[in-house]
């Protein structure tokens, strides 16, 4: 998958690259330096964070109510939180995202409950700015600067490349060197974090401007609220595109707490860090297929994107259809079974439209969400996702595993039917 991703990078032609002049070349660079940190600083805590809470003692209730504070808090105070970035500042939002997460990290050096609960809470709000603050200022500010709007794609897609991909898998090697190899403990995987986005922050502090959405001092938040919620309500696009991310964005979340236990139901010994690194190069090979795509100005991203949801959607059905097929295993430890293997397979081509995704649906939302609200509007989609997210959490163990990869499976399946529709809607606007 290595050689497949290398493949596709250095064999890009001139229809599959766009030109670009000097300055913005610049500006690209340094927003995906930053970004490249940010989510340094997201990657690194992942691997060791529910290891972390069951080594302070805590069972797997305890543990759940954790992160279910996280989402909670995500969707609660993380939302009030992103939308003040239209109103105080892009620039301010992110700066505010790093000291956030950076105290949230020095959280986790306390065994009391109600600390850790604190970090939980900090940990939500700063994931609500990185998912809006970061992308909002760079919308504002390519356009701002008078950069042809076809370059976005391509700051979007080696973000995604990057951040989500590269980055992941660095990451997580390096946390596993920080916490076992060198021995220092599951702690110190955060302290890296917290230096990495202090690292970020300055340079933010440094080189970034300012930008806002609507900054009158007439407009409060209540205001803001009601002229975002208006905007989804008043146009179609726009809450067609917001049912899409929670929808596509949910099925993601639940494949995150899902895989582990398809892939091992009888507790088989499986190579956790290598099949996380497969997923990451996946998703990186998705991103760089997404840069192929949009770089062609024929090709519509609401057209492909079609396809995209109905592939995930026949990729997230692979454990349900195995049951039939093959024969499950009843014996206890062992390796990946075979059945485990084929829904490996399954997941990485997931993987794969995760990374074709995320710079498409940042692509839509520069084009279909206004400017003045944009933070706002990002956070109200996150809402929806969030609640999804609790509510699964809350009964992971209520429902056979088949069943949340079947309703997961139906999920995406509607966001390809949504996307269809989205499509026929921009088009009839334009004509």
């Amino acid at each position: 998958m290595s050689c497949v991703v290398a493949a596709l990078e250095l064999s890009k032609g001139s229809k599959d690259r766009i030109s670009t002049s000097g300055p913005f070349n610049s500006f690209k660079n340094n927003y995906l330096v930053v970004y490249s940190l940010m989510m340094a600083g997201d990657w690194l805590q992942g691997p060791y964070v529910y290891f972390l809470y069951s080594q302070y003692g805590f069972d797997k209730g305890e543990i759940g109510r954790l992160f279910i504070a996280g989402f909670g808090s995500s969707m609660l105070f993380g939302t009030i939180v992103g939308s003040l970035a239209d109103k105080q500042g892009r620039k301010r939002a992110c700066i505010t995202y790093c000291i956030t997460y950076i105290l949230s990290c020095f959280t986790k050096h306390s065994p009391e409950y109600k600390v850790l609960m604190l970090g939980r809470i900090l940990g939500g709000i700063a994931t609500s700015l990185l998912f809006s603050a970061f992308e909002s200022w760079l919308v504002a500010e390519h356009f701002k600067r008078g950069f042809d709007p076809q370059w976005l794609s391509l700051t979007f897609s080696k973000a995604i490349f990057l951040g989500n991909g590269l980055v992941a898998i660095l990451a997580g090697l390096f946390a596993n060197t920080l916490a076992d190899t060198l021995g220092f403990g599951p702690v110190s995987p955060f302290d890296a974090a917290a230096c990495f986005l202090a690292i970020g922050m300055a340079i933010i502090l440094s080189t970034w401007t300012e930008n806002y959405g609507d900054p009158s001092e007439s407009k409060d938040l209540l205001t803001q609220f009601k002229g975002a919620a208006s905007a989804i309500a008043s146009d179609e696009k726009i809450a067609l595109l917001g049912a899409i991310q929670s929808l596509f964005e949910g099925s993601m979340y639940t494949f995150v707490f899902l895989w582990t236990p398809a892939l091992s139901p009888n507790e088989q010994d499986i190579p956790h860090g290598f099949i996380f690194a497969t997923f990451m190069l996946a998703s990186m090979m998705g991103s760089s297929l997404a840069s192929r795509l949009m770089a062609r100005p024929t090709l519509k991203v609401e057209s492909y994107m079609q396809i995209v949801f109905l592939v995930s959607a026949a990729a997230l059905l692979l454990p349900v259809t195995t049951t039939f097929f093959l024969e499950p295993s009843t014996e206890k430890g062992g390796s990946i079974t075979p059945g485990g293997r084929l829904q490996l397979l399954g997941f990485c081509i997931f993987e794969a439209c995760v990374g074709i995704f995320w710079p498409s649906i940042m692509k839509m939302r520069s084009q279909y969400i206004p400017e003045e609200s944009r933070s706002t509007i990002m956070n109200f989609f996150r809402m929806p996702l969030n609640i999804f997210v609790c509510v699964v959490l809350y009964n992971v163990n209520a429902f056979p595993i088949t069943i949340m990869f079947g309703m997961c499976s139906i999920f995406l399946f509607m966001a390809s039917v949504l996307q269809r529709r989205l499509m026929v809607v921009a088009e009839s606007h334009k004509s």
